[in-house]
């Protein structure tokens, strides 16, 4: 399985995916700088990593979502390749148009850094089904934007379609209106686009998916994933 890290300006973990990718799950992961105008052959997925691109001058992932390499990104897409977006990397894929909404500073206007619960809501896709209905993750999320905004019409869409993979919730499972700090509407931590093929979430699995290092619930995305890319 070959993974594609699209490297922006201001990218600070895009290691931790090629770590997560690599080391942890044997893949063939492989950085790809943002002014190439090409994937590399064969790639089964790409994975846009978290961080600061264009240092978030303007509005977060702005700039980024008009590099050279996302154009074939977005083909990936529409071909239907796979695409998960993390943090920063969700915020690039609402830029360019491949998932709805924006992300915007959170509520607090204060960087949020500390593990956070998500509930999972959808295991037929290919990034949760190594995972239960309903299950709790526990998953690190550091950022300042990460309040999710969609405009009335476009979130009751959104939902009617269980376009929904993730909620931010309390340890026990329950999602209510202190479930997430940020101010994300109706608590959405990650969502899929219609085809289910490309996934934008702002908390960081790729962080938790070692014991050493105290957490490992992240694995199970990575593992759903390989479940859906194997050979049939």
């Amino acid at each position: 399985m070959r993974v594609a890290v699209p490297v922006f300006p201001g990218s600070n973990c895009d290691h931790d995916a090629l770590h997560a990718c690599g080391a942890v799950m044997g893949w063939d992961a492989v950085p790809v700088w943002h002014q190439e105008t090409a994937l590399p052959v064969g790639t089964d997925l790409v994975l846009i990593p978290g961080g600061f691109s264009y240092g978030d001058y303007l509005r977060c992932g702005a700039i980024a979502a008009l590099s050279p390499v996302m154009a074939d990104i977005k083909r990936h897409a529409e071909n239907g390749g796979l695409v998960l977006g993390i943090c920063n990397g969700f915020q690039i894929l609402c830029e360019a148009q491949l998932l709805p909404g924006a992300l915007l500073k959170n509520q607090t206007l204060r960087f949020i850094h500390k593990e956070v619960y998500l509930r999972v809501e959808r295991t037929d896709l290919p990034f949760t089904k190594a995972l239960k209905p309903g299950q709790v993750l526990r998953i690190p999320e550091a950022h300042g934007d990460g309040n999710y905004t969609l405009d009335a019409a476009g979130l009751e869409a959104l939902e009617a379609r269980g376009g929904v993979a993730f909620r931010y919730c309390h340890a026990d499972g329950q999602v209510g209106e202190t479930s997430a700090d940020n101010g994300a509407m109706n608590a959405i931590a990650g969502l899929v686009n219609d085809k289910g093929n490309v996934l934008g979430m702002m908390p960081h699995p790729e962080r938790a998916v070692e014991k050493l290092l105290g957490n490992d619930d992240g694995l199970g995305i990575f593992r759903s994933l390989a479940l859906a890319l194997a050979p049939a």
